[in-house]
């Protein structure tokens, strides 16, 4: 009986030792086989054709090829700042839209405006661009905006939309291609002129230029394809995540205000919500020594919270799931 014991513990721990064994070479072969991170990234797939502003562009040249599927792929997986851009966007969309449509502008535009400022106002860049569409110092003034110690028009999103407005319909005027003018929004015109005429090219596209410049546009087109269709790049919006658009009264001014902080106080908001939606006013004074008649935006006070249950404008329906 005791021998009959041993022999089987020696064969039960036999088994073990191999069942062990057996474990640790699965358990290395899984270790092997499981992926380095729990979850999976795959590579978007580049649209054989789109449009943008009435002309279209084909993606079987290498170059074009590469240039759309880095966009598409940067914007689809930096999700925090895409995000953001559907979220804004429906606060500024309704405002340019129209503008964009007034001036003569194709819809498309709008992107570029994306690509410029993040649709963030108050943006500056390291090189002083300011506002929406990130006009310099010098450049606004010749495209009718104000640029002072106390009022830069390059901050107010209606005058500068249709400054760019100008700038570009005279690219195009000048080139006969809205992608040779957005191209030179960001190069200049005369930079977009010359690689033409020294490159012996016709279309902005073939053009080697800086970095920044090539990827710019390809940017607009990436940022267009993701916006018309959010869901499949992995973008799930409801209506209450996006910014709600804002509702004011202009008050028309065309004389001095000694204190910002005293006006936005005698109209029932606080002197950093009064900034927030006319940043275009750079001081905590108004001199308007010229007289000239400004109009100056205070929300509406029911605007200013978002209440539970109310129900926001989504202007593209497109963005939401609901």
């Amino acid at each position: 009986m005791k021998k009959i014991f041993v022999i089987a513990f020696i064969t039960a721990s036999i088994t073990a030792l191999g069942l062990i064994a057996l474990s640790n070479i699965n358990k290395d072969k899984a270790d092997i086989e499981r992926p380095a991170v729990l979850s999976m990234t795959a590579s978007v797939e580049v649209p054989e054709q789109m449009t943008f502003a009435g002309e279209k562009i084909t993606f079987d040249r290498y170059d074009k090829r590469e240039r759309i599927d880095r966009e598409l792929n940067s914007f689809t997986y930096f999700h925090s700042t895409t995000l953001l851009l559907f979220k804004r966007a429906n606060r500024i969309f309704p405002i340019i839209e129209p503008i964009l449509k007034a001036q003569g502008v194709p819809d498309d535009i709008k992107y570029l405006a994306v690509i410029e400022s993040s649709l963030d106002a108050r943006a500056v860049s390291p090189a002083r661009a300011a506002g929406l569409w990130q006009f310099m110092p010098s450049t606004g003034p010749s495209y009718g905006l104000e640029v002072s110690s106390e009022v830069d028009e390059r901050y107010h999103i209606e005058k500068s939309t249709v400054a760019a407005c100008k700038y570009l319909k005279e690219a195009y005027n000048k080139y006969n291609s809205w992608s040779a003018a957005t191209m030179s929004y960001n190069g200049g015109q005369g930079r977009i002129t010359n690689a033409l005429r020294d490159q012996q090219a016709n279309n902005a596209l073939d053009l080697w230029l800086v970095e920044e410049t090539t990827r710019y546009y390809y940017r607009m087109l990436a940022i267009k394809t993701v916006f018309e269709n959010p869901s499949h790049y992995g973008f799930i919006i409801k209506s209450g995540h996006l910014y709600k658009p804002m509702e004011f009264k202009e008050v028309k001014v065309s004389t001095p205000i000694p204190s910002l902080v005293s006006f936005a106080k005698e109209h029932d908001v606080t002197y950093s919500q009064l900034k927030d939606f006319n940043s275009w006013l750079r001081d905590t004074k108004l001199t308007n020594k010229s007289g000239k008649t400004y109009t100056i935006l205070v929300p509406m006070r029911d605007d200013l919270y978002y209440k539970k249950g109310e129900k926001y404008r989504v202007h593209n329906p497109k963005w939401v799931i609901d």
